[in-house]
């Protein structure tokens, strides 16, 4: 039997793994900037908290999760999202405090059961944030920038935001009767099912996928019109922060996130270079999540961000890392030099400087032609005639150029 990764998974090969240490590592730099600090989660937890934390009628709930019971009985779920688990940490280990602002990030493994396309897996990858303990509209604003930054900073091309506010409990009620009145008919053709999760949640019809949906929320009222005064206020001085900052940005009252626990304020940053499927990134405010996982009444914003997507558009744009190049191939020219070469090669590694030799006794012209395989930039070459002079011939395999280096002064001339 030939085994093959599960449906919808991927490896990530030798080829591609420096492009993701290269995103991994300007994302710890950037975040750092802004004082954030690495928090690592289980890839499992208990399901009822992304049941809770999510919404029954989402879909990440209804038909995505990756739950099942373990050997104790218990229901567990893969990690759906990064958020809940990052709460539930925040209250675990009380990472809050009295008017504190904590600032998290993370890099994690998400598992969704959906159909597999290019850029979305089954399991796939997210970097996320997660702002604790501030109502300001400047922690919306420094969240925001943080994925404007990030996306620009990696050279994303053509990044802008698209921002919108649903407001709190009253918009959401006056919007859901105006969402109702205004999908009835397109709510009979529907099965009892769908049409009782949409009357649940109407506002899951503004990013539905059905194109029927999608002509019919052309014509529908906009939720910036049923916004409370401290909503619509919160939401102008957000704009104010962002264009305060140059922060490219555009109202689009269509979006609202697929996650229940989002109030306020709800944003995507896109690349247009991806056409329809633009967004790299999402987020929002969830001032109820913290209280409604059993800790106290704390505001809260962030994002995630899915890599395999950020590595589609570098891969289109020609701008994925190269593989650094093996500076010495140290070659044994006959048996008697073995010992020497693995000694150069451990003090050259040593001295930070990259080199390889020959483990399986090729003869020499093998491990010549092994060194220009692996594009290394010299050959450092021992033998008897060497050994007995104490020196090395060093060749460039660009241009043959060939010269003596005494043993004692090759690892000080490579550097």
């Amino acid at each position: 039997m030939k085994y093959q990764a599960p449906r919808g998974t991927h490896d990530i090969l030798p080829r591609d793994s420096l492009t993701w240490a290269h995103l991994e590592s300007s994302f710890r730099n950037l975040v750092g900037l802004y004082g954030y600090n690495e928090l690592r989660t289980p890839t499992f937890e208990d399901t009822e908290l992304f049941t809770r934390s999510s919404g029954e009628t989402s879909d990440i709930v209804t038909k995505q999760m990756y739950d099942f019971a373990d050997k104790g009985g218990r229901s567990i779920t893969l990690k759906a999202e990064g958020t809940a688990p990052a709460v539930r940490a925040y209250l675990e280990h009380g990472l809050g405090g009295q008017g504190q602002v904590t600032r998290l990030w993370y890099t994690t493994p998400v598992f969704r059961y959906e159909r597999p396309q290019k850029g979305r897996y089954r399991e796939h990858h997210q970097f996320g944030v997660e702002c604790l303990g501030s109502a300001s509209p400047l922690a919306d604003a420094e969240v925001i920038e943080i994925a404007y930054r990030f996306l620009t900073t990696i050279q994303m091309p053509d990044v802008s935001v698209s921002l919108n506010s649903i407001g709190r409990a009253a918009t959401r009620a006056a919007y859901r009767e105006a969402i109702l009145g205004h999908a009835s008919a397109y709510l009979t053709e529907m099965g009892a099912e769908d049409r009782l999760r949409i009357e649940k949640n109407p506002l899951r019809l503004l990013d539905s996928k059905d194109p029927k949906a999608i002509d019919l929320m052309k014509t529908a009222p906009s939720i910036q019109d049923f916004l409370e005064d401290e909503s619509r206020s919160r939401f102008a001085s957000l704009c104010q922060a962002l264009s305060d900052l140059g922060i490219p940005f555009e109202i689009r009252p269509e979006i609202v996130r697929g996650l229940d626990y989002y109030t306020d304020t709800v944003f995507e940053v896109l690349s247009h270079h991806l056409g329809a499927q633009s967004a790299l990134c999402g987020g929002g405010r969830y001032d109820r999540l913290v209280q409604d996982l059993g800790g106290p009444d704390t505001p809260a914003i962030g994002f995630g961000m899915g890599i395999e997507r950020l590595f589609l558009v570098l891969e289109s744009l020609d701008k994925l890392q190269e593989a650094p190049r093996i500076v010495a191939f140290v070659v044994a020219a006959d048996e008697i030099a073995r010992p020497m070469v693995q000694r150069i090669c451990h003090d050259l590694r040593n001295a930070k400087i990259s080199a390889q030799c020959d483990l399986e006794g090729k003869d020499m012209r093998r491990q010549l032609k092994q060194a220009n395989a692996l594009n290394a930039e010299i050959a450092v070459l021992v033998g008897e005639e060497e050994l007995s002079k104490r020196f090395a011939t060093i060749r460039d395999l660009a241009t043959g150029e060939q010269r003596a280096l005494p043993f004692d002064r090759l690892v000080e001339e490579l550097q």
